[in-house]
């Protein structure tokens, strides 16, 4: 099995923070998502009774209020959560190599300053202190188990600078080991649940219990596959650094082509993928992140109950053709979609063409305005 991991390093990505290529934004992203982005998770047979859409929701929501961004001065991204009540903030350290402060947001926009008080030249993992989140209750920690094969989790993080954005999978492999210069990666999880450019360092969290398994560190740059470091493992680490920070940080020798940098992104590379996302959050019932998709102006004239009222008889929605056209920071995006509704006389499918203005927002790509009409219906 080790022998089978390691001929998958050359295609393993590390996606920190911001550290991501260019290229790969632009030539990798797909024009039909396939990845949920939900805030509902399907729960099988065996939990339908002891476990309600509801209490995910729950885990979600209270887990999405102690993950945050972290930010560098050359402006790349990355993901951590708060792990004690010190302030203290966990995540990879190549999401902070090389770095002695950084800003952290959290997911109600409050920033703070963060210090780097450890962070190690082997282990992928840092540590952040934020004076400004002390006495905080932090995220549960899974000390006395490990996740297993089969296990549904939650990957939280920033991907692509979308923030409070949760992925649903399992785990579905442990014990993985592989070297990526300059770090090594022992008996970690793989899972299923999407990781994108941005969720390094976020957590892995447990979808029953709430509790954090892992970081997630690592994905292969073809299909849903990630891989997360055991937090069982790196307790002692973090725990040493919480109680005697680092005064020298270490320098983390980063390969460039590994943790290659772009820190500029066109409208292009991101305007039809906000719409799709947009869409793809609805069918999954992630109503929050749909919403929070949108600009203020648009929020100011609907609220989030308005938002949801709207979508809750929605079956699904499938984008049959989208069209973008750019007029410099600012994109249109034409998209014919396909919407199974539910009314009075049954399932009814109906066709509309929606038109959507896609622009930056306080550094955000945000959805500024939309209309639609309808074109085609025929009942069911």
């Amino acid at each position: 099995m080790k022998r089978w991991i390691i001929s998958l390093v050359s295609v393993v990505v590390i996606w920190g923070g911001g550290t991501y290529a260019y290229f790969y934004i632009k030539e990798m992203m797909p024009k039909k998502l396939t990845a949920p982005s939900a805030l509902v998770a399907k729960a099988d047979a065996a939990t339908k009774e002891t476990e309600t859409p509801e209490d995910l929701k729950g885990i979600i929501h209270n887990t999405q209020k102690l993950v945050v961004k972290i930010e560098l001065e050359d402006g790349s991204l990355g993901s951590g959560f708060l792990y004690n009540d010190k302030g203290d903030i966990v995540t990879n350290a190549h999401v902070v190599a090389n770095a002695s402060k950084v800003k952290v947001k959290t997911s109600d926009s409050r920033e703070f300053s963060g210090v780097v008080i450890g962070i190690s030249d082997e282990t992928d993992i840092g540590l952040v202190r934020v004076q400004g989140l002390e006495g905080t209750e932090p995220l549960k920690i899974a000390r006395d188990r490990k996740g297993e094969v089969g296990d549904q989790v939650l990957a939280l993080g920033t991907p692509l600078g979308l923030e409070n954005t949760v992925t649903t999978g399992i785990i579905s492999g442990v014990d993985r080991d592989f070297d990526l210069e300059p770090f090594r990666y022992e008996d970690v999880y793989q899972i299923s649940a999407p990781i994108a450019p941005g969720n390094s360092g976020g957590p892995l969290i447990d979808s029953k219990t709430g509790e954090v398994l892992g970081i997630n560190s690592a994905g292969l740059d073809q299909g849903s596959i990630g891989f997360s470091i055991p937090i069982t493992s790196i307790l002692p680490l973090i725990e040493g650094w919480s109680k005697s920070p680092m005064t020298n940080i270490a320098e983390v020798a980063i390969a460039a082509e590994q943790y290659s940098y772009e820190d500029e992104y066109s409208i292009s590379d991101y305007a039809a993928y906000l719409v799709e996302y947009f869409y793809e959050g609805l069918n999954q019932g992630d109503y929050v992140t749909a919403y929070s998709l949108l600009g203020s102006t648009w929020q100011s004239s609907i609220t989030y109950e308005k938002f949801r009222e709207g979508y809750l008889n929605t079956e699904s929605v499938i984008i049959d053709d989208l069209t973008t056209s750019f007029d410099g920071d600012k994109a249109t995006i034409i998209a014919i979609i396909s919407a199974n509704e539910r009314k009075d006389v049954g399932t009814v499918y109906s066709k509309y063409k929606v038109t959507y203005k896609v622009g930056y927002e306080n550094d955000q790509l945000k959805l500024i305005s939309g209309k639609g009409e309808r074109v085609e219906e025929k009942g069911g």
